[in-house]
């Protein structure tokens, strides 16, 4: 079930004392990951990159209801990273719509003033 679909959406509430020490724990994983990362050679981060966004784009639009096909996905990304990846084949007009919505979205968000 998603967010949208409970009864009380999008009127929620939470109780932050029991939230925010999670939130604390995340985002010290999220450090961790980071410095893992950065320790990775160039091929590896850009290859983790690849997988984390391809798995992201698929994963948001099945929740749209959409399913697109993960090779698809996995080239549009890759050639628009300019990353060198075989045997893949080339992304049809919807995949590369989602793709670049969805790049331009992760990639340009502290450029959105809302």
């Amino acid at each position: 079930m998603y967010l949208w679909n409970k009864a009380k959406w999008p009127d929620f509430t939470w109780d932050e004392v029991c939230l925010l020490p999670l939130i604390g724990l995340v985002s010290r994983e999220q450090g961790r990951l980071l410095g893992n990362m950065a320790s990775l050679g160039f091929e590896l981060r850009n290859e983790a990159n690849l997988n984390t966004l391809s798995i992201d784009v698929v994963k948001t639009s099945e929740i749209e209801g959409e399913k697109l096909p993960v090779d698809q996905v996995r080239w549009s990304i890759a050639r628009r990273l300019g990353i060198e990846i075989g045997g893949l084949v080339a992304s049809d007009r919807d995949v590369e719509g989602v793709v670049e919505m969805m790049l331009d979205a992760t990639g340009n968000y502290t450029e959105r003033a809302y």
